[in-house]
């Protein structure tokens, strides 16, 4: 399956993510906690992106089917926002800030590829965010400290809410038709701004 194909020709970003210091700052809770207000800041202002690159999405979908895949992850993204208001209402964080250049550079991607390019690249260019969210979670999970602030980010991650979000959008990946070859570089430029993403957090809130 193209899902499964990307993903494991994605491992060496995949472990970059997984071993960065502000993921596992996360875990730990040693995470100074402006980095991750500047970083839940930042993730909002691209969630918004990602919704309207869902709703570009929906309207391409190719039958009833495939709308009501798509309106359910755009509900999730809704969801995501709730738990980012919630840190908000807590922390003083900042959800419509400036966005930082590795920000700007993903969703202009995201959204210049759900603008131009048929549905079946459009999931592959926003599948990656969701897996690795996914596996970042589980992975995270069994080794977060109870007493992490952080803790609610790892728990949504890991939920199986949040996996059944995912494996839809694979499951969509797979199904729907699209040029593999354009498929796995719009996969693998979007893990790389995952990265870039990561990068930009834990140099720049501090």
């Amino acid at each position: 399956m193209r899902s499964q194909d990307f993903w494991k020709a994605c491992q060496d970003l995949v472990q970059i993510c997984a071993a960065h210091p502000f993921v596992r700052g996360i875990a730990s809770g040693a995470l100074p906690r402006e980095r991750f207000a500047f970083y839940i800041g930042q993730d909002a202002f691209f969630l918004e992106a990602f919704a309207r690159a869902y709703a570009l999405a929906l309207a391409k979908a190719p039958d009833r089917e495939t709308m009501a895949a798509f309106r359910k992850l755009l509900n999730g993204v809704f969801e995501e926002l709730t738990l980012h208001q919630g840190y908000a209402a807590r922390w003083g964080v900042d959800l419509t800030p400036e966005p930082e250049p590795a920000t700007r550079a993903y969703t202009d991607f995201l959204l210049r590829v759900a603008a131009l390019e048929p549905v079946g690249h459009i999931v592959a260019a926003m599948t990656p965010c969701m897996r690795l969210y996914a596996h970042l979670g589980q992975t995270l999970h069994p080794h977060t400290d109870p007493q992490s602030p952080y803790r609610e980010w790892v728990e949504t991650y890991a939920s199986a809410d949040f996996e059944a979000l995912a494996r839809q959008l694979e499951e969509l990946l797979d199904r729907l038709p699209g040029e593999e070859r354009i498929q796995r570089v719009l996969y693998r430029t979007a893990m790389e701004l995952e990265v870039r993403f990561f990068d930009a957090a834990w140099g720049k809130g501090g």
